[in-house]
């Protein structure tokens, strides 16, 4: 019996917190109320089979308990209530699937006069790409991925000469404007998934996926890599800025000026990060290319261990290496160590670092913020 009250007070307790749970309020930023539906017509059928399960379980343990001169019999076969079960499952998960391929073909299908962004993910960063002045991306290859060219642009692609490319985990959209975003993975399964639209999409290596939305609020909102990706896929995030019309055209006007003064293919380095104090410029781009590159993923400013070594104190230091030779760790040893990852591993960590496509003046500049990190007093013990 005492079961059986757990079981009923488990229902009213999920339906409870169904109803009244936060999610329902949660701020929206896109125009896909049809997965909204779906999703309650999903909840709807798997919440009524869950009561139903639970009520019916409950009902049983009651009716057919154990009592004095009554035991409960078994019936080996009941082909009628076989029958009736498959055509019911068969029809609820009809009923959930259906309506999904619909969301989905609409989701995947732009208006014609959608704009058109590209999101490229790699372990662990995001970058983008718009079309230019002549409103056409270039195509792209992996073949053309070097340090100078980290998109894989096709240089003889016309159409990619004047393509907006962004090195940074942050793009802006403009608000109530249909935008197709076409997804791109340079290594391994991603998945780019902004919450508050409500809907994602699977980036897979070796081919272009792609869904549009109309964001209708202004925001800043998080971008997650939905897909686990590596040991550094809790800190794959970057962000999608809403603004509207006039402060898009201002941030779209600021990208373009940013192209006419790089090189083709090659992007400036980011800036430094407001509110820090590097010991010189170089440093504070290294700070900011540590950050928007995933470095911090794996590897902490302070003197704690994670994934790789600590960076605090790590300049100047001799590195017991695997197999129980030792290095010093000057600009040589960082500049192997970042250009061609798992070459020398130090003792006590895996060979796991990605190999990721750097210019000589992003590994300076990485260089530079290792070597002022050496300089600051140790936060946290070292690990030996």
């Amino acid at each position: 019996m005492a079961l059986a009250i757990a079981l009923i007070a488990l229902v009213i307790s999920a339906v409870l917190f169904h109803v009244f749970s936060p999610w329902w309020y949660t701020p929206l930023a896109s125009n896909w109320a049809l997965i909204d539906t779906t999703l309650s017509i999903t909840l709807l059928i798997t919440g009524a089979v869950f009561i139903a399960v639970n009520i019916f379980i409950a009902w049983c343990i009651v009716r057919f308990r154990q009592r004095d001169g009554h035991r409960a019999t078994v019936q080996q076969d009941n082909r009628k209530l076989e029958h009736w079960l498959i055509g019911l499952t068969a029809l609820g998960i009809a009923a959930m699937l259906a309506p999904g391929l619909f969301v989905y073909a609409d989701l995947i299908h732009a208006p014609p006069k959608a704009a058109v962004i590209e999101a490229i993910g790699q372990q662990w960063q995001w970058r983008f790409r718009l079309p230019g002045p002549d409103g056409q991306l270039g195509s792209t290859d992996v073949r053309f991925i070097s340090p100078t060219n980290p998109f894989g642009l096709n240089p003889a692609d016309p159409r990619g000469q004047d393509d907006i490319l962004i090195n940074a985990p942050e793009v802006h959209l403009p608000v109530n404007q249909p935008v197709k975003i076409l997804l791109r993975s340079q290594d391994v399964l991603h998945d780019f998934f902004v919450q508050p639209f409500r809907t994602r999409m699977n980036m897979v290596p070796g081919m272009v996926t792609s869904f549009w939305l109309t964001p209708t609020r202004t925001g800043r909102y998080e971008i997650l890599c939905a897909q686990l990706c590596g040991v550094g896929h809790f800190n794959m995030r970057g962000y999608v800025v809403v603004d509207d019309e006039a402060a898009y055209q201002v941030w779209l006007d600021k990208q373009r000026v940013t192209l006419a003064s790089a090189t083709v293919n090659t992007r400036p380095l980011a800036p430094p990060i407001s509110g820090t104090s590097p010991v010189n410029a170089l440093a504070s781009q290294g700070q900011s290319l540590a950050q928007s590159k995933g470095c911090v993923a794996c590897h902490s400013p302070t003197t704690a261990a994670g994934v790789g070594p600590g960076w605090q104190g790590l300049y100047g230091k001799h590195e017991r290496l695997a197999g129980g030779a030792s290095a010093l760790v000057d600009d040589a040893y960082l500049r192997e160590a970042i250009t061609s990852p798992n070459s020398k591993r130090v003792e006590g960590f895996q060979p796991v670092m990605p190999k990721i496509e750097l210019n000589d003046q992003e590994v300076n500049a990485l260089i530079a913020y290792i070597k002022s990190l050496s300089a600051k007093p140790a936060a946290t013990t070292a690990r030996q």
